[in-house]
């Protein structure tokens, strides 16, 4: 058990918290920082190596840190450093878990309204439309910073209520990667109210097994939401719709192609950046022009719309909201280079359906004439079908209408070598980000059409930063 812990300071007590942090860095006079070290990362379904933050806590003392949060097994490890502040620090057996019941405690001292949000590809777009609709009704909207949505990042969020209680609803999006209940563990710390299942996606499968295990583990997010909550399910998703299975509440479903509750009919692509459709909802319906490119970011959209629907926005409300979202940085952002090309920027993530998905608003996009050309990242964590995944993927994109392929790194080579099979002759590999981009900045030209997209470990925006290091963007930048 090691030495019985040092008694705290009665005055710490009665100190003004002021914020929580994992990063000594970043601490201020009164925050408190949870020193996380590789035993607390492995108990909570982290993979990989990570440093013990206990090295820095002394230096999150001298930024004026209130108290620290360390594992108890450390401090005689670090006593040497450690013991001048030994008042003013609090053991714990695992500091995550110490951190998410913190976050806890928050959340339910603040008692309001969460929205959770999950899925295989899609969960930040979504969260960020439906953020963006309920704002639009006047509510002030907590939501992730970026993506964190893990039991690291979830709870740093939660945590801003202490800061700043005066929130009237959280947009929550929640992710996992492992077997070891990530979502069930994230709804433990914030029950949903409303809870978004996306997309089931052969993604995180090398972790899970198989794409049934992805669906099991995404269904943590029904079964977590709280008793007589809502459960918002994609009707054109088979493995979502059946979660309706496990709701202990109300189901309400989106979909384009299905029967649904929330639909959009009468969609039109009217180039980049210009899709249009009526929203149909069970209060009525409204026109829809849509900035963000694909039908999967229609059915991002439909997810958010019925999200305010569950919270009674009228469908006007929803269509002007949606009308005037922009899509998220490297999420089908849409660049317009002096030169006279034009690319689309996609270069957060990538999957089999979501790249197929937005090839299909690059080739309905085009005008006669425009080369149509895809940079097309390896695609991650796919699981022991990864090639024979990678190598379909090159033969529906040899298919689709495009005239140039340019695969990056790894699996991507057999992206490229099932396009050329299939009858694209112009398919070249690049071994990396870096050498995509010089081989895309030689040989652009006015008229081009280019979609960027690729998993976020294979950098793909580099590729943009090569363009924009060699070509002028115009004055109006971004659509």
């Amino acid at each position: 058990m090691g030495a019985p812990a040092p008694e705290l300071e009665p005055a710490l007590y009665d100190r003004d918290v002021t914020h929580f942090a994992i990063d000594s860095r970043v601490v201020r006079a009164g925050g408190i920082f949870f020193a996380l070290s590789q035993p607390d990362y492995a108990n909570n379904g982290f993979n990989g190596d990570f440093d013990d933050a206990t090295k820095f806590v002394p230096s999150a003392f001298e930024n004026g840190a209130a108290a620290a949060v360390i594992r108890s097994n450390r401090f005689e490890e670090h006593r040497a450093a450690l013991e001048k502040y030994s008042d003013r620090i609090v053991q714990v057996p695992d500091v995550i878990a110490a951190f998410q019941k913190l976050a806890h405690g928050v959340y339910e001292e603040w008692n309001k309204p969460v929205v959770a949000i999950t899925g295989s590809a899609g969960k930040t777009t979504a969260k960020e439309l439906t953020a963006h609709v309920l704002e639009s009704s006047g509510r002030k909207v907590l939501r992730n910073i970026k993506n964190f949505n893990n039991g690291i990042g979830h709870p740093l969020t939660v945590l801003k209520l202490a800061e700043d209680p005066s929130y009237d609803i959280a947009v929550l999006e929640m992710g996992m990667s492992t077997p070891m209940n990530e979502i069930a563990r994230l709804c433990r710390i914030t029950p949903p109210d409303v809870a978004v299942e996306l997309n089931v996606l052969p993604v995180h499968v090398e972790h899970l097994g198989s794409i049934e295990n992805v669906a099991k583990a995404k269904a943590e997010l029904v079964e977590g939401m709280k008793p007589g909550g809502t459960a918002i399910l994609n009707a054109d998703d088979v493995r979502v719709a059946d979660m309706r299975q496990v709701a202990n509440g109300t189901v309400i479903t989106y979909g384009i192609d299905n029967r649904a509750d929330v639909s959009a009919e009468g969609i039109e692509s009217r180039g980049f950046g210009k899709t249009t459709f009526e929203l149909r909802t069970p209060m009525g319906t409204a026109h829809v022009t849509f900035r963000l490119n694909g039908k999967h970011n229609i059915s991002n959209a439909l997810a958010a719309a019925t999200v305010g629907h569950v919270f009674e926005i009228i469908p006007a409300e929803i269509a002007t909201a949606l009308s005037s979202a922009s899509p998220p940085p490297q999420r089908g952002e849409v660049l317009h280079f002096a030169a006279g090309f034009t690319v689309i920027n996609d270069s957060y993530n990538s999957n089999p359906a979501a790249l197929m998905s937005m090839i299909g608003t690059l080739v309905d996009g085009c005008l006669p004439g425009q080369r149509k050309i895809v940079v097309a990242g390896e695609m991650l964590e796919l699981g022991s079908n990864e090639v024979a995944l990678h190598r379909q993927t090159g033969e529906a994109i040899a298919n689709s209408g495009i005239d140039k392929l340019i695969g990056v790194r790894g699996l991507a080579k057999e992206i490229v070598d099932a396009a050329r099979t299939a009858g694209l002759a112009d398919s070249v590999f690049a071994e990396d980000s870096d050498q995509a981009g010089e081989i895309l900045s030689r040989e652009v030209k006015a008229g081009d059409v280019i979609l960027v997209k690729g998993s976020r470990g294979v950098r793909t925006e580099k590729v943009i930063e090569a363009l924009l290091k060699s070509h002028k963007l115009e004055d109006t930048e971004t659509e």
